[in-house]
């Protein structure tokens, strides 16, 4: 019984031991399977069917560029920001353009609102049919004169300003609107203005202000003529002349139609003069210590006797009008409305010549001048004795007006 005891127990044992190792086996060759499995998965990359395998002149690209694949695509991404930049730019162009347009038309709706409001004696110009005012003109040419300049005004209209159907006819054909620039007496409606009405009646070329006169009002003046001229009439420069200086109108229209293609000009014969401090004196500037220290000199700007400036700055004076700050010369004074702004100085030496013999001799030469005049006397000594004599010996002629093309 023993015997048979150790034997059944032995059987059972080695059954056991079977079984177990071939569980063990199982188990070994199952987790080897599926580590086989893992490591597929992990270190096979799947093939897309889109993307195309690099060949050898891609390779040989590759090496040219310097090894780096990123290259191409940088170079791409500078052109496209580049490209991107400049179409940006050229909008912003575009918007400050329409922005200055709206601007301008702007100020002209203000002008013309604030006349009517005001009742300025404007209104008879104010009347112009819808067509004119969209004409384009070549330049408004201001003249500025006083009460007491009825002679001179007389013998510019005897010499290089057109009258009567002639003037209709430089408007009309030529695109120059020439008119007196004056406005009131202190005493409105007394004689002195009626004179000017009866002028006016007779010969048609007046630009009636809302301004009082005065010698010390001249820098509003010149302030009032812009804002009301660019409301009236659509050009591209505005020009201020005195009545006692001669100019020849082609070679002015001629001159600055060189110039038209520029947004922000101003014209003229560009000087310094000194700050004078001293009182009593001509020219004495109250503000002088604003230039510095005594015997400073002004910053550049055009002599008063004639100067151009273009449409962009003519409607900047209407807008901005009550803020301009005036000094006691006036030609200091539209000089400073432009300190700050991106404006072009240009300094034309024929818009300041002087009478015969400089200016005959320069139109002999073939250098016809644009204005002339005497430094001495500030414009042409007795003007309405000698302009005549001026308009003679270096007048451009009456034909070269009419035969002209602007």
């Amino acid at each position: 019984r023993i015997t048979m005891a150790w034997k059944s127990r032995g059987v059972e044992s080695t059954q056991k031991s079977v079984v177990t190792r071939k569980l063990t086996l199982l188990l070994c060759v199952g987790c080897f399977c599926a580590g086989m499995l893992f490591t597929d998965r992990m270190w096979t990359v799947p093939e897309a069917k889109d993307i195309l395998r690099p060949t050898e002149t891609d390779d040989a690209k590759l090496v040219s560029e310097g090894c780096n694949p990123n290259t191409k695509d940088v170079r791409r991404e500078s052109s496209d920001i580049l490209g991107e930049v400049s179409k940006t730019h050229h909008a912003v162009q575009s918007l400050d353009k329409t922005i200055s347009n709206l601007e301008m038309e702007l100020a002209a709706a203000r002008a013309v609102q604030d006349s009517l409001l005001g009742g300025s004696p404007i209104s008879d110009d104010l009347g112009i049919t819808e067509s004119t005012k969209k004409r384009k003109y070549v330049m408004v040419v201001g003249i500025n004169t006083a009460f007491s300049s009825r002679k001179r005004r007389d013998s510019v209209r005897a010499t290089w300003m057109p009258q009567g159907d002639k003037r209709k006819k430089l408007e009309e054909e030529k695109g120059i609107i020439v008119r007196f620039v004056i406005g009131h007496s202190a005493t409105s409606g007394g004689i002195l203005d009626r004179a000017i009405e009866a002028e006016d009646k007779k010969h048609g070329d007046f630009l009636r202000l809302e301004h009082v006169e005065g010698y010390l009002e001249l820098s509003f003046k010149t302030k009032i003529y812009f804002a009301t001229a660019v409301a009236l009439w659509d050009a591209d420069f505005y020009v201020k002349v005195d009545d006692d200086v001669h100019v020849n109108l082609a070679t002015l229209g001629a001159t600055l139609a060189r110039h038209r293609s520029k947004p922000r000009v101003y014209i003229g014969c560009m000087k310094s003069g000194p700050v004078l401090a001293q009182k009593g004196v001509r020219y004495h500037e109250p503000e002088y210590w604003k230039f510095g220290e005594e015997g400073n000199k002004y910053f550049r700007h055009a002599t008063g006797q004639l100067y151009a400036i273009s449409k962009d700055l003519a409607t900047y004076i209407s807008i901005n009008q009550h803020v301009l700050h005036r000094y006691a010369n006036e030609d200091v004074s539209l000089g400073s409305w432009f300190i700050g702004l991106d404006v072009e100085h240009i300094d034309d030496r024929r818009l300041c010549c002087g009478t015969p013999p400089d200016c005959e001799w320069k139109a002999q030469a073939g250098n016809i001048c644009v204005a002339s005049f005497d430094w001495s006397c500030s414009g042409i000594c007795k003007s309405s004795e000698r302009i005549k004599e001026v308009h003679r010996r270096c007048g451009e002629g009456e034909n070269v007006l009419w035969s002209t093309a602007f």
